[in-house]
This record gives C-alpha cells, structure tokens and sequence, in this order.
C-alpha cells in the first residue's frame, strides 16, 4: 500500500506502508512528511489540508497532532461520504493508468512499488492544478445530486 502527500503547487512523496494504516502509522506519516512537506512548499501561504473521514485519520493520536499543529495550517474539513468532492481517486487513476503504460510491466511487488514511484515523481509540477479547479463543478454537481440549488 502506497499513501501520497501532494498540493497545488507540487507532488510531494510516495510513502510505502507495510502494513494496514492505523492511527499511529497516520501520525508518523502526518509529522514526518506532511508537515516537513507543507512547510516548504506552502512557505508564505495559507497552508491547508484534506484528509478524509477513515478510522486511522480520525484516530484520537492524529486528531491531537492535527490540533497541536494547528497554527501551522488549517485542516479543511470535507463532507463525509462526499468521493465526488475528493480528488484523491482521480489522481490514483493517473497513477495506475502511468504505470499501465510503461514499457515493461511490474512482475513483482518491488517492480509495482518502483514503477508506481517513477510514475509519481513524473508527474509535473502544478499537475494537480486542473482536479482543484474542477472542484467548483464538483460541489454543484454534489448539490445537485442531493436535491439541492444548482449555483451557489
């Protein structure tokens, strides 16, 4: 299993998990990548994060972090159960689709976790800047879906 830390600006790390993701796996990934991460990259901008609702993000370890570190960015919070507002399925899909079409398939794990980890880092900067516009069309479409207004 493979957890991403991306923005606007810059794909960050590709961060290889062993094992299943808990709370305390969350946190070492919260405080040794995606705060060095959005340190530098968001340096003299508003700094904010996405995460979703799962069990290891809501875990009572990365919420403390998360409020600890609250002056460092603002975390966004996203409607649950909203995957048409999360960008993150989009970007997996380009990441498989990446390695799909590499010359020389991946036969084993470590080959898939290279390709998967060349794939990434050949993403270009600002690649993520067209799902993060999208996010208008995305809420309304959500609005609409739900019964609600068609502008907002």
């Amino acid at each position: 299993m493979v957890r991403d830390v991306y923005s606007w600006h810059d794909m960050g790390p590709l961060i290889r998990l062993e094992t299943t993701l808990t709370g305390d796996r969350y946190l070492s990934i919260l405080s040794d990548h995606l705060h060095s991460f959005i340190s530098i990259v968001h340096s003299d901008e508003l700094r904010q994060f996405q995460q979703d609702n799962a069990a290891p993000h809501a875990s009572r370890v990365a919420t403390k972090w998360l409020q600890e570190h609250s002056s460092d960015f603002r975390r966004f919070h996203w409607p649950p159960k909203s995957p048409k507002m999360n960008i993150i399925e989009d970007i997996r899909d380009a990441l498989l689709q990446a390695v799909e079409k590499r010359s020389l398939p991946p036969r084993t794990p470590m080959d898939l976790l290279t390709a998967l980890q060349d794939s990434w880092c050949e993403f270009p900067p600002g690649y993520l800047r067209t799902p993060v516009e999208s996010m208008p069309r995305r809420f309304a479409s959500l609005l609409r879906a739900r019964g609600g207004p068609t502008r907002y």
